[in-house]
């Protein structure tokens, strides 16, 4: 039975191999084929093609044919090409557009298979889970569809259930993913520096993330938190709460907010509701998820997007989030700042210390891209309004010179480029520097904050007593290697002396900073507790911690400026 069903699933994944073949050939990629398979019979198949076919394929060029074999593939490449699109440090910026505009036309499960299947997961008949539910879906897309039930409590929830067989088909396409991934990886070796088979594995886990129900829940029940947790006046968006007792992997459920979709401007307008206050509430709403809450709405279109009553927004769907660890959420803070401020030399910096401090080839380019970047930003008046014009604009100066820069950029690039569209629509003379403005002045007010100051020294601080404390196991453990001859090391040293005095001074300077942050604790406990002898109700030798502790840091910095080659 066993070596049957590998049989039937090797014969599939064949089957659906030559199905890609075909698609390529008849969009007009016969050359990507030739590389995949050097078998005329393939190419052979083009000339099967009606006329009109190839009239009306002729019509698109090759980005937008590139498009449209990602549709009639079905919903695997469909979701490929709509991650790629996010990345367009790797694709070309046509392609981006045109994967953008990716749809899957697919029509709903009948009733009886959805029931089917919902009771399968929840483990009990639709009738006893539900006071009613709605066979026809609201919603409807190649990875799911989406029903109204009504729960015995008389809640109201919106039923996400995942298409029969979808899973299989998915897992199979990856497969196949692979296949062509390494062979054009073998045989085109320009493909390389793009990795192929890196890129599949990154969908890969993004696809298998959104099959998974858990992880969407998850998503919207921590979304949900941060929004719950935030008392602030300026609150003003709202996401559905999650039912975990109706979630499983292949069924979510999630309470069914009605509002209207913010594109409906009549609609908006016809019940009251100011579009420039939409306006500038949605705005403040993502910049604090990005700022504040370092957790974000990457999909937020206007099918995503409800208008409530009272002026609140509530969002929608939260398969695609972007996650920025704290770090670099002060980053971004920083790097805006110095967008304001027209720092080249600061937005140099904070670009590298989002690349993880890699080493950047040419230096003066980067500088020189920055410049032109900064001069014509400020220049571009039509722009003014568009936050996503200076990520756009960063975008292509990091693509250039190969910065290594976190995923999430690229995914917040995209998602502000969404939003502000959305933004536009409602009030197009919505300055959003005007909205980012307070939020960059925290971070100023936060870089110069003493408490955070003397946190960051402490922590160093640690950082340094740890690396102290491992040092000598490290070096054990690197002399070992060397013994055994796991480590060979062919140095050929010139100048060494100015290395070694520099290293001399460094470590006088660590001894140093030891020193005065021994007296400063020092001190804090002798003016605490008032040991004697006391002046003036201070603790003599608590002010005398403090002057040996302020004398060593002035020596220490007049040491600093005298520079490497004084002794």
């Amino acid at each position: 039975m066993g070596i049957a069903t590998d049989v039937i699933k090797r014969i599939k994944s064949i089957s659906r191999y030559n199905q890609i073949l075909r698609v390529l050939i008849k969009y007009g990629f016969e050359d990507l084929v030739q590389y995949l398979e050097n078998n005329r019979y393939y190419t052979f198949f083009q000339r099967l093609l009606p006329d009109a076919t190839k009239k009306h394929i002729n019509q698109y060029n090759k980005w937008a044919r590139m498009r449209l074999v990602c549709e009639e593939l079905g919903p695997t490449f469909i979701k490929f090409g709509q991650i790629l699109s996010n990345r367009p440090d790797l694709v070309p910026l046509e392609l981006t557009l045109e994967l953008e505009k990716l749809q899957d036309h697919v029509p709903p499960m009948p009733e009886k298979v959805v029931k089917s299947l919902v009771e399968a997961e929840l483990k009990d008949t639709t009738e006893h889970l539900f006071a009613w539910f709605e066979p026809k879906p609201f919603a409807s897309a190649s990875i799911a569809q989406v029903h109204k039930v009504t729960l015995h409590s008389g809640e109201r929830v919106a039923l996400k259930v995942q298409r029969s067989g979808i899973f299989d088909i998915v897992v199979e396409d990856i497969k196949v993913m692979y296949r062509v991934a390494r062979v054009l990886e073998k045989r085109i070796p320009t493909l390389k520096s793009f990795n192929p088979i890196e890129l599949v594995k990154h969908f890969e886990s993004s696809i298998l993330k959104e099959l998974d129900f858990i992880h969407e829940s998850i998503n919207a029940q921590r979304f949900y938190n941060n929004l719950a947790k935030d008392h602030s006046l300026d609150q003003y968006a709202l996401a559905p709460k999650v039912y975990q007792e109706f979630t499983t992997s292949k069924v979510l459920a999630l309470e069914f907010i009605s509002g209207i979709k913010i594109s409906k401007i009549a609609q908006l307008k016809a019940k009251q509701i100011d579009t420039k206050v939409i306006a500038r509430r949605l705005s403040i709403s993502y910049y604090k998820q990005i700022f504040e809450y370092g957790f974000f709405h990457a999909d937020p279109h206007p099918g995503n997007l409800l208008v409530l009553p009272n002026n609140h927004i509530c969002y929608l769907d939260f398969g695609m989030m972007g996650s920025i660890l704290p770090r670099d959420i002060l980053i971004f803070r920083k790097l805006f700042t110095a967008i304001t401020r027209k720092n080249v030399k600061k937005i140099i910096k904070v670009l590298i210390q989002l690349s993880n401090d890699m080493p950047i080839p040419d230096m003066r380019a980067l500088e020189f891209d920055v410049n032109e970047f900064i001069e014509s930003y400020y220049v571009k008046k039509v722009h003014e309004n568009e936050m996503s014009t200076i990520l756009l604009e960063l975008k292509n100066i990091i693509v250039k010179h190969r910065l290594k820069v976190p995923v999430y950029f690229f995914l917040f690039a995209r998602s502000l480029v969404t939003i502000e569209g959305v933004i536009k629509k409602l009030d197009p003379n919505l300055k959003q520097m005007d909205i980012v403005k307070p939020y960059l002045q925290k971070s100023i007010a936060q870089d110069y904050n003493p408490l955070k100051i003397g946190e960051k020294l402490i922590n160093s601080t640690a950082d340094v007593i740890d690396f102290m404390g491992d040092f000598p196991r490290d070096l054990k453990n690197a002399i070992r290697k060397i013994n055994s001859g796991e480590i060979s090391v062919d140095i050929n040293h010139k100048g060494i002396d100015p290395l070694v005095h520099t290293l001399q001074r460094v470590t006088k300077q660590l001894i140093a900073v030891f020193v005065m942050l021994a007296l400063i604790a020092g001190a804090s406990l002798f003016v605490i507790f008032k040991i004697e002898p006391l002046w003036k109700g201070i603790s003599a030798l608590g002010i005398l911690c403090f002057s040996f502790a302020i004398f060593l840091g002035l020596g220490m910095l007049l040491n600093i400026r005298k520079g490497d080659y004084d002794y």
